[in-house]
């Protein structure tokens, strides 16, 4: 955790905790370990006025007080509580606390136009409810640092795709080539302007220039979250569990095969290092893109036999959630858009009556993505959502 720093004191009254959150800051948040019996009764009224993310552990038979942060909850606080005689809940703690902080202290880029649940496409209830600040970039601006790509550099890109490849099927090299002077341009997008995350409205306009899609794997192989098609809710996503777990997002479509208990989710574009920035590079074909037929985007093979977590945060208040397991990936697809995985699910027949959990509504597109991630998260997103004053509703 080496973005956290921890400011240590021991309170036994409210007025000393009052000085320890003083000491720390007005952004920091609280991780609490109870000691005794009223421990946390007597320091937490200054805590719970402040309204700063509490996180409370509480080791067996180290007192009663754990009857009291989950009734704290209830009541709207940012609450939640690890009750375990395992100490390395304690780092799991702190690595969801930094989240909040973290959002407050982050800007994305945005090509209009934004789709998905309204909240989330409104930078001001975006500023008010996460912190972060949304940036609006024109297209001539973008335009023009395409055109100031060095060619030298754009072949090298180019030809790094291509060596990486297991396979290099309908794309020419020239449209390699113009991929990757997206690419750069994207990545000298985002350090000029110091952003955490982007959004892209508008793809299908840049096709005949270059297509974006390797650019955006490039970003999320950096822990940079990249939206297609303009999905603030799959961005916001991809922002909150990277900064909760340091792991990029598989944005995509969702279809269902109940005959095989399955889930599919694909899509045109991934990243490669679903392990985080210092994880290997999954197998990937260059392909064209399925529905137009031209172009290049990365076909990208994932790890069969890998626990995930399925999710989405919608109207910037709702996770929506599910796990499986990869049990299928295309040796080379033919349908539908390129990278896919086949997940079995725990019951995909309710998933499919149950999806959006009656809480999403939208277009298609608003409606049929959500984000995989390497990993089960459920318990820690429990965790991550009470921090937040978010809810969970499990779709499967």
């Amino acid at each position: 955790l080496g973005n956290v720093e921890f400011v240590v004191g021991r309170a036994a009254k409210a007025d000393e905790a009052a000085a320890l959150m003083k000491q720390a800051g007005d952004q920091a948040p609280v991780l609490a370990v109870n000691l005794r019996i009223g421990g946390l009764l007597a320091v937490s009224a200054p805590i719970l006025e402040s309204a700063r993310p509490l996180a409370v552990f509480s080791a067996p038979a180290s007192g009663h007080d754990w009857m009291y942060p989950f009734r704290w909850r209830q009541q709207g606080k940012p609450v939640t509580m690890f009750t375990s005689s395992d100490y390395a809940e304690l780092e799991r703690a702190a690595r969801l606390l930094r989240v909040v902080p973290l959002l407050r202290h982050s800007r994305v880029i945005a090509f209009l136009p934004l789709r998905g649940t309204p909240p989330a496409c409104s930078p001001e209830k975006v500023k008010a409810r996460l912190g972060v600040d949304v940036v609006v970039v024109s297209q001539k601006r973008f335009d023009e640092m395409m055109d100031a790509v060095d060619p030298a550099r754009a072949q090298a890109e180019a030809d790094q795709w291509i060596r990486g490849a297991k396979q290099v099927v309908e794309p020419t090299s020239e449209d390699v080539l113009k991929a990757a002077r997206v690419s750069i341009a994207l990545g000298r997008l985002m350090d000029e302007e110091k952003a955490q995350g982007l959004a892209v409205g508008t793809c299908m306009g840049w096709l005949s220039r270059g297509f974006p899609c390797l650019g955006f794997t490039r970003l999320r192989d950096r822990g940079i979250p990249a939206s297609c098609e303009g999905d603030m809710d799959s961005l916001w996503t991809m922002l909150l569990f990277g900064f909760a777990f340091g792991i990029p997002g598989f944005q995509g479509n969702a279809t269902f095969d109940t005959s095989k208990n399955a889930l599919w989710t694909a899509h045109c574009v991934g990243p490669l290092k679903m392990d985080g920035p210092q994880g290997q590079d999954a197998p990937y074909l260059l392909r064209s893109h399925s529905e137009i037929g031209g172009g290049v985007v990365p076909e990208i093979q994932y790890r069969i036999g890998q626990k995930i977590t399925r999710t989405k945060l919608v109207n910037l208040d709702t996770l929506l959630i599910s796990t499986g397991t990869i049990r299928e990936v295309p040796a080379k697809s033919v349908r539908a858009c390129r990278t896919q995985i086949v997940t079995e699910v725990a019951d995909a027949a309710k998933m499919v009556r149950n999806w959006g959990g009656g809480v999403l509504e939208g277009d298609m597109m608003t409606l049929l993505h959500r984000v995989v991630f390497y990993g089960d998260h459920l318990q820690s997103a429990r965790h991550l959502a009470d921090l937040l004053n978010m809810r969970i509703v499990e779709e499967g």
